[in-house]
């Protein structure tokens, strides 16, 4: 299905990259039920989980990405539901499945007022703040599909939350993975 996801590029958005693919794939695998994709960027986490079936929820902070989602979703024959919002605030109900491809990068090396990358101090402020928040809105059978990276520590949360690495992909500056959290596991 991946190989089948039209994505048209939108200025000031995420364009999906190694990243994107790598947990999109995962989304392929794991998403099921009422789906949640936090922080969409083009939509194409959640694209992949409405391809599957999925009811789609597509969140961004980003009125340019919320209308990039839009635009890609309608290119790909899907529907979702579409809300601006930071993080969690204003979003109702219950998910299933949670997918966020957080920013993760220090906020000292990461671009500057580029909030697709710049993940706070350490890189980890917004991982930690929806690591806080998600447990309030997943239903209690569960998967969250969080992409982390070496850059900040991925491996503490492996350990801290009992995920499972579903996938990973080696850099030469970094190794980029996939940790599913499920509610089997948490």
């Amino acid at each position: 299905m991946l190989k089948n996801i039209k994505i048209k590029t939108c200025d000031s958005v995420y364009y999906p990259m190694e990243d994107s693919y790598l947990l999109a794939e995962q989304v392929e695998r794991f998403a099921f039920g009422k789906v949640l994709d936090m922080g969409t960027g083009s939509g194409i986490n959640g694209i992949a989980a409405a391809l599957k079936g999925c009811d789609v929820t597509f969140t961004d902070i980003s009125d340019k990405a919320i209308r990039c989602a839009k635009e890609n979703a309608k290119l790909n024959g899907v529907y979702g539901t579409f809300v601006k919002t930071d993080m969690f605030d204003g979003i109702d109900g219950k998910f299933n499945t949670i997918i966020f491809n957080p920013p993760y990068l220090d906020s000292k090396k990461a671009p500057e007022k580029d909030i697709a990358l710049d993940g706070g101090k350490g890189g980890r402020e917004i991982i930690e703040k929806f690591l806080h928040a998600y447990p309030k809105f997943a239903e209690r059978k569960h998967t969250v599909l969080l992409l982390e990276s070496s850059i900040n520590n991925y491996e503490e949360d492996v350990k801290r939350l009992k995920a499972e690495v579903v996938a990973k992909e080696y850099f030469f500056f970094e190794e980029i993975a996939v940790l599913k959290i499920s509610s089997d596991i948490y």
